[in-house]
C-alpha cells in the first residue's frame, strides 16, 4: 500500500462530526449574547463522543488520532491547538456559551482542570471512537464505556468537592450531549463498493449501532442525567476523504449519495427512538439534534453561509489530510472562512458556528424548565 493510500487510511478513521447573518461569526460576535432563557437552572455541560466533541482528551492517551499541534487552533485563542479537529471552536463550546456557563468546554482528561471546571462541565469524547466497541478498539481510543467510567470518577470527584446532595443536583440539571457514530459509518463501509454490500448486512450493522445508543442514553439516565441531546450522523458522502475515496482525479467531486443515504436511515431509526424514549418518560428531556440537514445545506448552496468552497478542506490539498496527515510543514488555505471543512473530515469553526444555530431550538427544549 502506497504511503498516500496509508495516509487516507489513517485518516478516515477520524469522524467529522456537530443562523444569525454571516457577519457574526465574521465579526467574531459571542453568543453569550443571546443567552438562553432564563427559564434554564442548567449548572454545567457535560459531552460524550467522538472527534465532533472532542477538546482534547486524545493528547492524554497513546493514539494517532490527535490535533494538539498546528494549524490545528490557528483560529483558537492565543492560536492554540487543543487537540479540537478544526481550527477554533466547536459547536458545543459555542452551546456552552450561549447557556451562559461557560466559553470553552475542557477535556476531562487534561490534568489542568480546575475546581471551576470540573463543576461547570467536561467533555469525555475521544476522537475516531464510535458506537461500536470495535471502532475504538482498531483506533486506539476510548469506547463509550469508558467514557461511563469516567463520568463516574468525575461525580466522586464533584462529591468529593461540593458534597453528595450538591453533586446530584448539578448532575441531575446538567445539560448532556452525545454525538457520536460517524466513525462506525466511515470505517465500515467508506472505501466500500456499497453496490457489493448486501442491504441486509448495512440494515443489520444501523441496528446494532442503534441499540448500542439506546444502550448508552439508558446509561446516562440511569447516572441521574435527566436533559440530553443526541446528535445524528451528518451526510457522511460529504465529506471530502469520502468523495476522494469513491471518485477519480477526472470526475467532478460531488457527495456520495451511497454513503448518505445510510447515514438517513440510521437517523430516521434515532429520531423515532428519541420519541419514544421522551414519551414514555415525562420527567426527562431527550431531544434529536438534526445536523444532517445544515450541513447537507451548506455543501449544496454554500453562498447563503459566505462558503465557496465545499468538497475539500482548507489543510493541504483538502483531499485526504486529517489529524497528523495535516501538520505546520502543510500549507492552509489564504481565507477559512470561504471553507465547509477544515481538514478533509472535520468542519471549520464558521461550519460548526451554522451547526450549533441550527441547533438552538433543541438546546432550547433540553435546557428550560
Amino acid at each position: 500500500m502506497s504511503l498516500c493510500k496509508q495516509t487516507w487510511v489513517s485518516c478516515f478513521l477520524l469522524c467529522i462530526l456537530i443562523s444569525t447573518t454571516t457577519s457574526n461569526i465574521e465579526n467574531g460576535d459571542n453568543p453569550t449574547k443571546q443567552m438562553a432563557s432564563s427559564n434554564s437552572s442548567v449548572t454545567s455541560v457535560i459531552i460524550f463522543g467522538d472527534s465532533t466533541v472532542d477538546p482534547g482528551n486524545n493528547d492524554f492517551i497513546n493514539t494517532i488520532f490527535r490535533s494538539n499541534f498546528p494549524p490545528y487552533g490557528v483560529d483558537f485563542p492565543n492560536q492554540s491547538p487543543t487537540g479540537r479537529f478544526t481550527n477554533g471552536r466547536l459547536a458545543t463550546d459555542f452551546i456552552a456559551s450561549y447557556i451562559g456557563i461557560k466559553e470553552h468546554i475542557p477535556a476531562y482528561l487534561d490534568p489542568n482542570l480546575t475546581m471551576q471546571d470540573l463543576i461547570t462541565g467536561v467533555s469525555f469524547a475521544s476522537a475516531g471512537t464510535g458506537y461500536d466497541p470495535g471502532t475504538a478498539e482498531r483506533n486506539k481510543v476510548i469506547d463509550l464505556e469508558t467514557q461511563l467510567q469516567y463520568f463516574e470518577e468525575y461525580k466522586n470527584k464533584l462529591k468529593g468537592m461540593v458534597g453528595k446532595k450538591k453533586m446530584e443536583y448539578i448532575i441531575k440539571n446538567a445539560a448532556y450531549v452525545i454525538s457520536c457514530g460517524t466513525n462506525d459509518l466511515v470505517y465500515t463501509y467508506g472505501p466500500l463498493d456499497l453496490r457489493l454490500v448486501p442491504d441486509d448486512a448495512i440494515s443489520a450493522y444501523l441496528h446494532f449501532m442503534l441499540e448500542r445508543s439506546k444502550w448508552f442514553l439508558q446509561s446516562l439516565l440511569d447516572r441521574g442525567a435527566r436533559r440530553i441531546g443526541v446528535v445524528g450522523l451528518p451526510p457522511v458522502g460529504c465529506l471530502p476523504i469520502v468523495i476522494t475515496f469513491h471518485s477519480s482525479l477526472h470526475q467532478p467531486r460531488d457527495c456520495i449519495e451511497s454513503m448518505s443515504s445510510i447515514a438517513r436511515d440510521y437517523n430516521k431509526m434515532l429520531q423515532q427512538e428519541l420519541t419514544t424514549a421522551q414519551a414514555s418518560q415525562p420527567n426527562i428531556r431527550v431531544a434529536y439534534g438534526d445536523i444532517y440537514s445544515t450541513l447537507q445545506d451548506q455543501f449544496k448552496y454554500p453562498h447563503k453561509y459566505g462558503f465557496e468552497v465545499v468538497d475539500k478542506g482548507c489543510c493541504g490539498t483538502g483531499l485526504f489530510e486529517g489529524a497528523i496527515a495535516c501538520n505546520s510543514l502543510l500549507p492552509i488555505c489564504n481565507d477559512r472562512s470561504k471553507y465547509v471543512f477544515w481538514d478533509a473530515i472535520h468542519p471549520t469553526e464558521r461550519s460548526y458556528y451554522f451547526l450549533y444555530e441550527a441547533l438552538r431550538p433543541v438546546v432550547d427544549f433540553v435546557v428550560n424548565n
